[in-house]
């Protein structure tokens, strides 16, 4: 089984989210995509709407895509959370699996700074994707992280410019978010009241 790993704090997930996690899906040949919602990423200050949210969110907006789930991996655990020690969770729970981590071509250049991303490369197959901003990523510029990692895949999407910031003001200044968001996503914000506070909505 190949296993697409694609992390975030999807606060709030969009449809840029999925359209990535789509394109992926059909380009690596995946049978299953985990969205892994982030409880406490060390390179994200804090500040985030509850992770009972973010989860619930992610669920609705998953919902109904017979390859697509949402992993509480991560939210489980006391944090901060590592990308590392996420796939040496998945790969000492289901050994079997082979595995991809989805990131955007804005994390690529950090990606050295990352917790161990030569043990990340050994346990999964890096996908890059496209950004915004960015474009496609050459393949001949990606890294190789030495012997016994995997050759790092790049895929090219649809530019989507959906940024979940953008989202959080544009619905702090009661603008409306629909088209960017799946209708229940949206539906749920409005329901419990959502991103209303404007310093809250300041955060990155």
């Amino acid at each position: 089984m190949r296993l697409g790993l694609f992390g975030g704090t999807f606060d709030p997930i969009h449809l840029g989210h999925l359209i990535l996690a789509e394109q992926c899906r059909e380009s690596c040949g995946l049978d299953r995509v985990w969205f892994v919602v982030a409880g406490e990423p060390p390179h994200k200050p804090a500040g985030r709407t509850a992770v009972v949210h973010r989860l619930e969110m992610a669920r609705i907006a998953v919902a109904g895509h017979p390859r697509f789930a949402v992993s509480e991996i991560e939210t489980r655990r006391p944090g901060p959370h590592y990308s590392v020690e996420t796939l040496e969770s998945v790969h000492r729970d289901s050994p079997g699996e082979e595995l991809f981590f989805l990131i955007g071509a804005d994390s690529l250049a950090d990606l050295v700074c990352w917790r161990e991303p030569a043990r990340i490369a050994q346990l999964a197959t890096i996908v890059v994707v496209n950004r915004p901003g960015i474009g496609e990523v050459d393949p001949t510029s990606l890294p190789d992280f030495g012997p016994g990692s995997h050759r790092l895949l790049s895929v090219t999407i649809p530019l989507i410019g959906i940024a979940s910031t953008d989202l959080r003001r544009r619905l702090a200044e009661g603008r409306s978010i629909r088209y960017l968001v799946p209708r229940g996503v949206e539906a749920y914000i409005e329901a419990q009241g959502l991103y209303r506070d404007t310093k809250m909505n300041e955060r990155k």
